[in-house]
């Protein structure tokens, strides 16, 4: 058994504070580096399964090698440098390791991939550095080599290996996990504009849920900002969401049920209307149509700006709002809402920039005017306000109306 143990998880690109944050919360070890989409960390218990609940990360893995020298080259000859690395590793007991840190041990090891990634020009692909790492370690455990350059995806039982070159050094690790931790098993449905869930859980965080709270997403899609709320704060009082599609709301009671999480209920509702009386709702965690993968839609599509006076209108006095915007433009109309930012971080999915931003109602000024529809039966509408925290999360949707929204955002 290994006494000591060091390992790399990996993360959305500008989500490394909150994902080092995590690991020192849950006590799973000291951070020994921060870097583009990674966070080295040393186990305090080497053999603690917690690695594997880390909420924001996209993945974790043992750290099996690492070498400054060898991942600088750009030549042909760093390919029997990494093959050397390869045959230096010890794979077995990494495997092992990997095995004690599972609920279910995959037993032997049906074969090896690896999957590289490449920062700068080189004189060679991925494939050709995938294939000097694969044939080394696939020769230490006496096991079939899966070249992905020929044959795609792996066999399910190979163990999962990745190497990176940054251009300060190669890293190879063994995934510890069957897939991916950003795959989360209760997402069985999913929908246009559907949100990443480490950055869910990352946004859910800053919300800064609490007991008693009342969480609102009133757009809330296949329900991945709610779930993951709720698997995070149990302790919350009442999750409820509102979505004008009916597809949505299929796909979020279909996910909220793989989950478990049945004290979420969500509803058929605009969000530019909502059925809740002024200052009822303490937490808004939400990603709605900004125009990019899903179009606004109901009274959001006549009044984009109808979004952020709903959000305030429904906010308790000590509220606060987690929200994803394309650009930091639309927090304009916030500021005329009465949302004041005070955080604002850069984040990227799939190469493209977004933005988290919390907001608070912003103190001594009151909520703008807006009535809506008497709330339905069974809605929190007849609740009697008062004071207390919220948060909300808005995030992308749309194509064709795009420019047309942002402008209404800003007018």
């Amino acid at each position: 058994m290994r006494d000591d143990a060091h390992f790399v998880a990996r993360c959305a690109r500008g989500l490394e504070p909150q994902l080092a944050a995590e690991i020192l919360q849950l006590e799973l070890g000291g951070v020994t580096a921060v870097g583009h989409r990674t966070v080295r960390f040393r186990a305090w218990r080497p053999y603690d399964p917690g690695v594997t609940e880390l909420r924001t990360a996209d993945d974790v893995f043992l750290l099996a090698a690492a070498d400054r020298e060898t991942g600088t080259g750009t030549g042909r000859s760093t390919l029997s440098a990494l093959h050397r690395l390869a045959t230096r590793t010890n794979p077995e007991q990494l495997l092992r390791h990997r095995d004690a840190l599972l609920p279910h041990p995959t037993g032997r090891t049906a074969g090896v991939e690896v999957s590289a990634s490449l920062l700068g020009r080189r004189r060679f692909n991925r494939y050709d550095a995938e294939d000097a790492v694969g044939h080394a370690l696939a020769a230490r455990l006496g096991v079939p080599y899966h070249p992905r350059r020929t044959e795609g995806a792996p066999p399910p039982g190979y163990a999962a290996w990745r190497l990176t070159l940054d251009g300060t050094g190669a890293t190879l690790l063994l995934r510890i996990t069957p897939r991916p931790l950003h795959r989360r098993p209760y997402k069985q449905r999913s929908v246009p504009g559907t949100l990443h869930p480490p950055l869910a859980a990352a946004m859910t965080t800053l919300a800064d849920i609490g007991p008693g709270h009342t969480v609102l997403d009133p757009c809330c899609g296949a329900g991945t900002l709610l779930i993951e709320a709720a698997l995070a704060h149990p302790e919350a009082a009442h999750y409820r969401g509102y979505d004008i599609a009916r597809t949505a709301l299929e796909a979020a009671r279909a996910n909220k049920k793989e989950a478990a999480t049945d004290h979420i209920r969500v509803h058929r509702g605009d969000a530019g209307r909502l059925p809740l009386a002024s200052a009822t709702v303490d937490r808004v965690v939400c990603n709605p149509p900004w125009g990019t993968q899903v179009d606004p839609r109901a009274r959001l599509a006549e009044s984009p700006a109808a979004w952020w006076r709903e959000l305030r209108r429904v906010l308790t006095p000590t509220g606060s709002a987690v929200v994803l915007l394309p650009t930091p433009a639309p927090l304009a109309e916030a500021l005329r809402s009465g949302l004041l930012p005070t955080h604002i971080q850069r984040v990227h999915l799939a190469g493209t920039p977004t933005y988290l931003v919390k907001l608070i109602p912003t103190p001594g000024q009151s909520p703008p005017p807006g009535p809506t529809p008497p709330p339905a039966p069974g809605h929190l509408g007849d609740r009697t306000p008062r004071p207390t925290a919220q948060s909300h999360n808005p995030a992308t949707a749309g194509h064709s109306s795009r420019s047309r929204f942002l402008r209404g955002l800003n007018n």
